[in-house]
């Protein structure tokens, strides 16, 4: 039976939702919480103390995370340090990149990029939480229009930038 009032996408909630697997999501969460101002929304804890599932939420977005479950079914479920390393980086918009990369690597991050101006705009820069989840932060400074960004995109390639 359906209930035509009830949201196909929940609110509060975007269409697309990080969903990251942590070696130890409980101490994850604490991290969160101090290099970004993570505030958490559910807390799930599965059989052996485990999380099931947690929900966190940094800035307007949602990040979902549950623990490493090596003999899940139907696959395991592992995260970066156990995948020696991930091919994903989480992008994450903040006021203020260089405090916030400070912030993290004042909470255990290492920082990977510092912030530097891009030339799409951006105020960039990247870390690495203690879980071995890449993130890059950036704060929109300036517009740039497609011309604009393919000449940077050029003289970056012919290393002029």
């Amino acid at each position: 039976m359906s209930n035509s009032a009830v949201k196909p996408i929940p609110e509060g909630m975007h269409s697309l939702t990080p969903h990251i697997i942590v070696a130890g999501a409980a101490e994850a969460i604490e991290f969160y919480k101090k290099a970004f101002n993570a505030i958490e929304q559910v807390r799930m804890p599965g059989p052996g103390g485990k999380l099931m599932h947690a929900s966190l939420k940094i800035g307007d977005s949602t990040l979902m995370l549950v623990d490493e479950m090596p003999d899940c079914g139907g696959g395991a479920s592992l995260g970066p340090k156990a995948l020696k390393g991930s091919p994903v980086v989480l992008h994450l918009y903040v006021d203020d990149a260089d405090a916030t990369i400070a912030q993290a690597e004042a909470a255990g991050a290492k920082v990977t990029m510092p912030a530097a101006d891009m030339f799409w705009g951006d105020r960039y820069g990247q870390v690495e939480d203690p879980f071995g989840h890449r993130w890059s932060v950036a704060t929109h400074k300036r517009d740039v229009t497609p011309e604009e960004m393919r000449q940077a995109m050029e003289q970056m390639a012919q290393g002029r930038q």
